[in-house]
């Protein structure tokens, strides 16, 4: 039996891969801070929270990486966690740097030091590209960073990439373009959209807040991108790939359908408010995803209309 220790299981992404491995047959570790006093609900929404063995581990200490590396003896090691919030970074920037960089750099020391033939995949982000305006944005496109989060993508990426080059290690980056599922946090602007006109739809006379509506992001469906993840590490050579849908819509469309779908006029619901804009917000995020379709075989298939369908359906 293949095992996986998933950093981060407890989040969006590391709950839908723990599900997927599962399925596959592995046995799935998952690691946080305080695994014992952690509720893990995404793990017991998908119902599969006491198939799944979970580990503390503090990412920022070497020590505590090795142990769950030797504890969990993984053929794959999937690194998700860190600070995963756009904005938040503006506030909380050394946090999020220091989550991201030290986290992924004990990672590849542990399996530096441990066992070579240990296969890492790290989860970059298309923030790191920055606005990529009418050119999509491929592997090789350059990284033009934002926002601290965004930073902190592009750097740890580049570790991932020094130690690949140094070491002859098998790491992979996949770097994302946004994914949502009903396992958003509402933090995130499209979680906060679908529980709002929700909320409105069963008579909430709120008002939805919102900031810019023309920025336009490449939305996807969590679920089918960490499929993507593991595809990755299956392949011979170890390699970076974005996973994307190829389609960018703006936020104000995202708007629209998610009332629409609920017989509302947004219109009538939504304002605007300055606090919400962010001091260097990128207006248009594109992707060029054909290295995945060719290489990986692997296509986003939800469309943006079933994406917000099923986020409503909850």
């Amino acid at each position: 039996m293949k095992s996986a220790l998933i950093c981060g299981v407890g989040g969006q992404d590391g709950s839908y891969l723990a599900q997927f491995l599962i399925h596959k047959g592995y046995k799935v570790y998952g690691t946080s801070r305080d695994a014992q006093g952690k509720a893990f609900l995404n793990l017991q929404k998908l119902g599969i929270k006491s198939h799944v063995e979970l580990i503390s581990m503090d990412q920022e200490d070497f020590r505590s990486v090795l142990v769950a590396i030797k504890k969990s003896r993984p053929q794959e090691v999937y690194f998700l966690s860190g600070q995963s919030s756009v904005g938040l970074s503006f506030e909380q920037p050394a946090e999020t740097i220091q989550s991201f960089t030290l986290g992924i750099l004990n990672i590849l020391e542990a399996v530096k030091l441990e066992d070579n033939d240990i296969k890492v995949y790290h989860a970059g982000s298309s923030e790191a590209f920055g606005g990529t305006s009418e050119f999509p944005a491929t592997e090789s496109t350059p990284f033009h960073p934002r926002s601290p989060y965004a930073l902190a993508k592009a750097s740890a990426s580049w570790l991932v990439d020094n130690y690949r080059e140094a070491y002859g290690l098998h790491l992979s980056t996949g770097i994302l373009f946004n994914h949502e599922s009903p396992l958003r946090p509402e933090r995130f602007v499209t979680q906060k959209i679908i529980q709002s006109a929700k909320r409105i739809s069963k008579g909430s006379q709120e008002k939805l807040s919102l900031g810019r509506l023309d920025i336009q992001r490449d939305w996807g469906w969590a679920p089918e991108y960490v499929e993507a993840m593991w595809l990755m590490l299956q392949q011979d050579i170890p390699e970076d790939f974005i996973v994307a849908s190829g389609k960018s819509y703006s936020l104000e469309y995202f708007v629209d359908q998610t009332f629409y779908q609920l017989g509302l006029n947004w219109k009538d619901h939504v304002i605007q408010k300055e606090e919400f804009f962010r001091p260097t917000d990128l207006l248009v995020s594109r992707a060029d995803p054909k290295k995945a379709f060719e290489k990986l075989g692997w296509k986003a298939h939800l469309g943006l209309e079933g994406i917000i369908e099923k986020m409503i359906k909850g």
